[in-house]
C-alpha cells in the first residue's frame, strides 16, 4: 500500500492534498482497522444481524466524518471530489458482493468461516488496488492518453455490467477460474473444511482445504475488481491520495456489509443498470478530459455534475427495483389465495 504514497511523491505533475506525513498516518490507520478486523474474527463465529449492522454503521460513519475534515481543510471542490469518489467505489463494492455471495455459496463455505474469507479477500484487494493506484498515478503523470485507455476500460466494463443486468443473473463458474484449476492441479484438495486451516497434512503430503480454494477464487476476482474500480475513481479525481482513501474506506466495510445485504441484495434487481450508466458516464468524462488536454475547446464535466448523475442513477434504480418487487408481490398474491382456496 505504501507504493501509492511513493508514486505520488516521486512522479512529476501529480497534485495531491497529502504530504508524506498524511500518507503514512492514513496507511497506519488502515492497517490498524485491518488488524482490528482480524482480532474480531480470530474466533470463527456466525455473524448476527445486530453485529453486522453495527459495524456497517461504523464503516459508513468513518468515511463520512473523514470527508468533513477534507472539506474543511481543503475546500468544497476537493470535498465534492472525495464524496463523489467514495460513492462510486461504495456502489461498485455493493455490486462486487454479488460475486462474493456466489463464490461462498458455490463452495458451501460454513457461515462461521465466511467473515474470515471476506477479510482475507479485503486485505488482498487493498494490496492490489494500492499497486494499481501507484502505477496509474505514474502513468497518468507521464502519458495523458492513459485517460483514454481508462475510459475504454470503463466503457467495456459498463457493457459487461449491462449485459449481466439484462440477463438478470450474475454467474461465476469457480471450477473454471484459472487460479483454482492451477491449485487443483498442483495439490490434492480435502473433501471437507478443517476450520481456518488452508493447508493440512493428508496421507503423507500437503493438501489444500476448500477454504484455500475459496480464498484463491476471491483474490482472483479482487484483481478484476481492481482493474475496474481504480480507473473509475481516477475519472473523478486525479489525486492518488483521494483515490486510495476512497478505495480503502469502500473495502474496509465490505465484511460487515456482506452480512447485512446477503438476504437483501437480490432485491436491488436494477442496480446493474445504474452501475452500467455510471461507468459509461465516467468513461465519457475521462475521454473528454483527455480530449480537453489536446483541444482546449472541448468541454469537461464538472465534479459536482458527476455527483448529481451518480446519485440520480443510484436513486432511480433503487426506486424502480422496489417498485418492481412490490409489483411482483402483488402478482403472486392471487396465486397464493387460489392455492389456499383449493385446499
Amino acid at each position: 500500500m505504501s507504493s501509492a504514497a511513493s508514486a505520488a511523491s516521486a512522479a512529476p505533475g501529480i497534485e495531491s492534498i497529502a504530504d508524506a506525513t498524511l500518507w503514512w498516518v492514513t496507511i497506519a490507520g488502515v492497517l490498524a482497522l485491518v488488524a482490528l478486523d482480524f482480532l474480531l474474527t480470530r474466533r470463527p463465529h456466525e455473524v448476527s444481524m445486530k453485529e453486522a449492522v453495527g459495524w456497517s454503521a461504523f464503516y459508513i460513519a468513518l468515511p463520512l466524518a473523514f470527508g468533513l475534515w477534507v472539506w474543511n481543510q481543503h475546500g468544497s471542490q476537493i470535498g465534492v471530489e472525495y464524496y463523489t469518489g467514495y460513492l462510486v467505489e461504495k456502489s461498485l463494492s455493493v455490486d462486487n458482493l454479488f460475486i462474493f455471495i456466489l463464490i461462498l455459496t458455490s463452495f458451501a463455505v460454513p457461515r462461521v468461516l465466511q467473515q474470515r474469507v471476506l477479510l482475507i479477500g479485503i486485505v488482498g484487494a487493498l494490496v492490489m488496488r494500492g499497486a494499481f493506484i501507484a502505477v496509474g498515478a505514474a502513468l497518468i503523470a507521464r502519458f495523458s492518453w492513459m485517460f483514454l485507455l481508462f475510459g475504454a476500460i470503463l466503457l467495456f466494463t459498463a457493457w459487461t455490467v449491462l449485459r449481466d443486468a439484462r440477463s438478470g443473473e450474475h454467474s461465476v463458474d469457480v471450477d473454471e477460474l484459472k487460479i483454482v484449476r492451477l491449485a487443483r492441479r498442483l495439490y490434492p484438495v480435502t473433501d471437507d473444511y478443517r476450520g481456518t486451516k488452508m493447508v493440512v497434512g493428508e496421507r503423507g503430503r500437503k493438501a489444500l482445504t476448500p477454504l484455500a480454494l475459496v480464498v484463491l477464487a476471491i483474490l482472483g476476482t479482487d484483481l478484476i475488481f481492481a482493474i475496474d474500480s481504480v480507473p473509475a475513481v481516477y475519472g473523478i479525481t486525479g489525486d492518488p491520495y483521494l483515490v486510495f482513501v476512497t478505495n480503502a474506506f469502500a473495502l474496509l466495510g465490505l465484511r460487515a456489509l456482506y452480512f447485512v445485504l446477503e438476504g437483501m441484495i437480490g432485491k436491488l434487481r436494477h442496480l446493474g443498470y445504474g452501475l452500467a450508466a455510471i461507468l459509461a458516464f465516467i468513461s465519457v468524462k475521462l475521454i473528454l478530459h483527455w480530449a480537453h488536454g489536446v483541444w482546449e475547446s472541448v468541454p469537461t464535466i464538472p465534479t459536482l455534475a458527476s455527483l448529481g448523475v451518480i446519485v440520480g442513477a443510484l436513486t432511480i434504480t433503487t426506486i424502480t427495483s422496489l417498485v418492481a418487487n412490490r409489483r411482483d408481490a402483488r402478482d403472486e398474491e392471487p396465486t397464493t389465495q387460489e392455492a389456499g382456496t383449493s385446499r
